[in-house]
Order: structure tokens, then sequence, then C-alpha cells
């Protein structure tokens, strides 16, 4: 059974191009749709401004879907009020020191979830912020810190209890270690997956570094320019990638190796402009082993053993 159905969302922005300029339509979210099993961790990667972070806030609540539609265990995502929304899915932001308010204690900050609701009793408040704190790895002392009395991955935790005050089934985690130092990362990894392990919660994880989604995700969607254009179990994904602009993402990736440098990948310098989509396959200016067929017709998604997802002419 799937924790979360997303089915051919979309999300299109207005710009202003000027005074005398017509204004541009970009599509930053163009027909997505994927399904996360309970208990699973679907990773979600690509470059930035792919349209990742604009998933993540369609189906938090903090954007407004232009049309599609989202189940979260068998209910209507969309439909629902933030309060409801809220007590299913949660997020953990990149920065805590940007997300958690510098001027409140960590423990109020955690127990703002429990407030919002207003069904909560202040003994029960209480009782959960110990309770979750501990589960976490920050003491009773470090609750009556301010944010900035703790180190990174101590507020990285205080997101964490924050996100899960409230027992959501689904977390959405959007670069949540990108901002801490390699050693810390480890340590909040290992505790996400506890906590998912321990609680049975779904993950939506969102990052750029490969080797974390190699770590942490059971499948993996690859974004480009609004869409899902692979997705597939994250063994076979990284095993054999099937999409070239999935196979130029792992080929971009830096290793150890003296004399190595840096890769060149073959993706050029121009990045991809969502606000001018090209016709046929949306990656094919920048595709090495583009077609004719690529330049004007878009690839319709091929759909293989599995649940594995591929839009390319050529895969």
């Amino acid at each position: 059974m799937s924790a979360i159905e997303v089915a051919n969302l979309r999300r299109e922005f207005r710009v202003r191009s000027g005074l005398f300029a017509a204004d541009k339509h970009v599509i930053a979210v163009d027909d997505v749709t994927f399904g996360v099993p309970a208990g699973g961790v679907l990773g979600i990667v690509g470059e930035s401004g792919c349209g990742k972070s604009t998933l993540a806030r369609l189906i938090l609540g903090l954007l407004t879907p232009t049309s599609g539609s989202a189940l979260v265990e068998g209910k209507r995502l969309f439909a629902l009020d933030r309060k409801a929304r809220a007590r299913l899915i949660q997020p953990v932001f990149q920065d805590p020191f940007a997300s958690l308010n510098p001027r409140r204690l960590v423990k109020d900050i955690v127990a703002l979830p429990l407030a919002a609701q207003g069904t909560f009793t202040r003994g029960e408040i209480a009782r959960r912020v110990a309770t979750i704190l501990e589960r976490v790895g920050l003491s009773a002392e470090m609750g009556d810190r301010m944010p900035a009395q703790l180190s990174g991955g101590q507020r990285q935790r205080a997101a964490i209890a924050r996100a899960l005050v409230l027992e959501p089934r689904i977390v959405i985690c959007d670069e949540p270690t990108s901002a801490l130092d390699v050693s810390v990362q480890a340590q909040i990894l290992n505790l996400l997956a506890d906590l998912r392990r321990d609680l049975g919660l779904t993950y939506i994880f969102i990052s750029h570094n490969l080797a974390v989604v190699e770590h942490v995700a059971s499948e993996v969607a690859v974004m480009y320019l609004g869409r899902i254009v692979e997705r597939n179990e994250t063994d076979a994904l990284f095993r054999r990638p099937r999409h070239p602009y999935t196979q130029a993402l792992l080929a971009s990736v830096l290793t150890p190796e003296p004399g190595r440098g840096v890769p060149d990948v073959g993706l050029g310098d121009t990045l991809p402009d969502p606000a001018n989509i090209p016709p046929g396959c949306r990656f094919h200016p920048r595709c090495r082993i583009a077609v004719e067929r690529c330049r004007s017709v878009a690839p319709a998604p091929m759909v293989g053993a599995g649940g594995a997802m591929v839009e390319c002419h050529l895969a």
C-alpha cells in the first residue's frame, strides 16, 4: 500500500518580464506522478531549478498546484485543511538555523505544532516534547536553550523533533544534511534511518548529494526541467542508469583518486531555462546522443518491470 500517491501534479508561475514585454510562464513542476510505499524512502535528485523543492512545497501545502492530485493514506491531500495536513506530513528543511525561531527556546519551538492544533493540554504537550527530544538525542537541558546555543547537528535534531512531535506518517526532507559537517551528516542520516524504522515513517528525501541518496533511498526519481525523467529502485538506477541525464549526473560525482580532476560529463556550460522549455525531449540540447526525433517529439514514459520508468526515445 502506498503512503502517498501523486498524480499529474503541475505548478505554473507567471513571471513579469517588464513594462512592455509579455509575461513569461514558468512550469516548475510538469505532470509529475509517483507513489511511495508505506515505510519507503523516495530520493529525488536533479540540478538546481529542476523543481525538486517546488514539488516538496506543493505536497506540504506551501504552494497551491495548478492541477493534479495527491492521496495520503487514501485522503485527498489538497482537500485537507492545514491542521489535518500537518498531522500527516511534516518537513525537515535544509538550514536548521534559518528554520528555527532564534528568539524562542528549543522546547517551545518543538511544541509549536502541538500548540497550533489547539487540542492538547499543557501537560500533554510537555510530555510529548520531552519524549521526542530524548528520542532524537537531545537532553531536557538542551530544550531550555536558544537555537544559537546549539551546534549545527543539535539544531537539526531539534528540527527533526519538531517535525515528529505530531507523529506524522510522512516526512519531507529537503536537503537535511547539506548545511552540516560531513561527520555530523552521518549522525543525522543514521538518526533518520532509526526513526523511520522505529516509527514506521515514510520519507521523501530531496538532495543534490547522490552518495547520500544512494545510502538512504529505496527508490530514486530523477527530475529535469520539472519532469521526472527516470525512476527506479536505488540499486538498479545506480548500477544501470537508462536516461542520458541520469548517466551524466552519476558521471559528475567527484572521486578521491589523484589526478582524475573534474569529470567532463558533456552537459555543457548552459543551464536549462524553465521559462524556455525546448520542443521535443527537453534534455535534447544537452544530450550527446540526441537524434532528430528527440528535437521534435516528446518521449512518452516507458514503464518496465517493477515499476521502473524512463522518458527517453533511445533508452
